[in-house]
């Protein structure tokens, strides 16, 4: 933690304001009819005097759901490592290039500083870890702003994520960030195509049932009820059969996996080790042989932020119920 001397230095070096870095006097005044503007984050209200002109972001779901917005030019960069996602196959590739990647490593509160960041766009899990110190609190030490994702808010039984349908967390954030940025305008009609898109996709006449896989060999990482991946399966047409559990990403027991026996596998594609090697380790690992999914080779890859709160989701949904269209009977 640092001391109260050395926070006052970085504020005075950052010339921060209670709710962020000045602003040039002409941009305040142009934008005094909407602001000061308060939204809910996470059961808790927060209110912008003015636009934010140096946002941090941190991942790439996270990014672009900024990007998404046309919102490159309020930012002060980015951190994500570079394989959480194709990032040059989005409508929104040319925004990565009107911002700077600031590290490919984890969310540092040095790094917001050094960016002269007046707020940072994180979440629990994503970027905000107690154990690193990299939390709300501490920026708001620092006299920076910060905003999480709604995917990763806690919902108050102890580190458990999640208090709402992640889709419903994606529009909520996708309305904050047009009110926070004065884009209501654009946000209002990317939530409108979101629903419409989502809703025009053809399903699978029955539910097969699906388990995500994260990573983990001595048991499996996953999906539950509020994560969005979790939403991804059952809006394509899916059942996911640690659907019931009240968190987002948690670790599971592989004597379920083979009790509940899925038809389907969706493996979650970043970092070390890849889709291959996890397809690998499916197909050879002796409890899964008679699984249905793995005996009928029935494993469909999806990349990692396909499967978080992102403007991605809705093609996500679209493809997923594609490939369980093809999937028979029992």
């Amino acid at each position: 933690m640092r001391t109260k001397a050395v926070a006052a230095t970085a504020l005075l070096t950052l010339g921060l304001t209670a709710c962020g870095a000045e602003i040039a006097p002409e941009e305040a005044a142009a934008g005094s009819a909407h602001y000061p503007v308060t939204v809910e984050n996470c059961g808790e209200k927060l209110t912008f005097d003015h636009k934010p002109a140096r946002v941090v972001t941190n991942d790439v779901n996270i990014t672009e759901l900024m990007l998404s917005l046309g919102l490159a030019d309020r930012m002060a960069g980015y951190v994500m490592p570079d394989d959480k996602g194709k990032i040059d196959a989005v409508a929104w590739k040319d925004g990565y290039q009107q911002t700077t990647w600031l590290s490919k490593k984890v969310l540092t509160k040095e790094i917001a500083l050094d960016a002269k960041a007046d707020l940072v766009f994180a979440g629990w899990h994503y970027g905000f870890v107690e154990g690193t110190g990299v939390t709300p609190q501490a920026f708001k030490a620092l006299g920076v702003d910060s905003y999480v994702l709604s995917e990763s808010c806690r919902s108050g039984k102890g580190a458990e994520r999640g208090v709402m349908d992640p889709l419903e967390a994606l529009y909520t954030d996708l309305a904050n960030l047009g009110e926070i940025f004065d884009v209501k305008d654009r946000s209002d009609k990317l939530i409108a195509d979101f629903k419409a898109r989502i809703a025009a996709v053809p399903r699978p006449e029955r539910h097969p049932s699906v388990f995500l896989y994260d990573s983990g060999q001595d048991k499996p990482y996953t999906a539950g009820k509020f994560a969005a991946a979790n939403e991804i399966i059952t809006r394509a047409g899916g059942g996911n059969i640690m659907g019931d559990r009240a968190d987002t990403w948690f670790t599971a027991g592989w004597e379920s996996v083979v009790r509940l026996d899925p038809e389907v596998i969706v493996i979650n594609d970043y970092a070390t080790p890849r889709a291959e090697e996890k397809r690998r380790f499916l197909k050879s690992f002796p409890p899964l042989a008679d699984v249905a999914a793995v005996r009928n080779d029935r494993i469909f890859v999806m990349d990692y932020v396909d499967l978080v709160e992102s403007p991605r989701n809705p093609a996500a949904i679209g493809a997923l119920a594609e490939y369980l269209r093809t999937v028979p009977a029992r």
